[in-house]
């Protein structure tokens, strides 16, 4: 008997033990049940910088004119502001052009002397009626017909300085335009070299630079000669050299 008892008893004990799992509250459970935490190990992450930005310049303002010269460095000694080239000293292109071919050659005369060069400029200019040849009544015709004419110019023009002068004109009628005849009369070209050149459709100088120098009384006239538009620059250097004595 006292057998079965103690059975009983323990039977009894099992039951209260399960029915005290069984009431137990549910957030124990889940303290009991949730899944332990994980301490992962202390992350140093290295210092974040910056990816590298591109710098931004302030925008320049427009160049201005190298007016000052820059500022020289310690192993580069400071120079001088060049001077400005200038023209060949003593030499002068002196032309008359009606219709722009004197000029031209003139031009290309004074570039290759590096010389200084001035236009005779009729104070009354010719208009394409007045060079036309073909008309005994125009007034290039009417000029060249009488040996007394001398246009008027419409600036004097100063020889001061000048030791060699190169004289260019076109060829009228044989001749060098009355308005040149204005202006060797009206200058003293003692002591100067004047060496005549003159631009022509066939024509050669002809006696027109003769004629000149003996209106003009003063001056060393050298032979003039007749140049082509055509003309290359070393046939031209060859004749200015050989005209200054160079």
């Amino acid at each position: 008997m006292k057998r079965i008892i103690s059975i009983i008893i323990a039977v009894l004990m099992l039951a209260l033990m399960m029915s005290s799992c069984a009431e137990q509250p549910a957030t124990q459970i889940e303290e009991n049940t949730a899944a332990p935490s994980v301490t992962s190990a202390p992350i140093t992450s290295a210092p974040i910088t910056a990816a590298p930005t591109k710098s931004v310049q302030p925008a320049q303002s427009a160049q201005a004119p190298e007016t000052e010269p820059p500022t020289p460095t310690e192993s580069e000694p400071p120079t001088e502001a060049s001077e400005p080239p200038t023209h060949k000293s003593g030499v002068l292109v002196l032309y008359f052009s009606a219709t722009g071919n004197t000029k031209l050659l003139a031009d290309r005369i004074a570039k290759l002397e590096k010389a200084d060069i001035a236009e005779i400029v009729p104070a009354q200019p010719y208009t394409a009626e007045d060079l036309n040849y073909h008309d005994p009544s125009t007034r290039a015709s009417a000029e060249q017909n009488d040996p007394s004419a001398r246009p008027a110019i419409a600036e004097e023009i100063s020889l001061e300085g000048y030791s060699a002068i190169f004289l260019g004109y076109p060829i009228w009628w044989g001749k060098a335009p009355r308005i040149l005849n204005t202006f060797v009369e009206a200058n003293d070209l003692t002591g100067i070299t004047v060496i005549p050149f003159c631009t022509s459709g066939s024509s050669d100088i002809g006696a027109s630079d003769d004629e000149l120098a003996a209106l003009a009384g003063s001056g060393n006239w050298l032979q003039g000669k007749r140049f082509a538009l055509s003309v290359t620059n070393e046939e031209l250097l060859s004749w200015i050299g050989d005209s200054l004595g160079e």
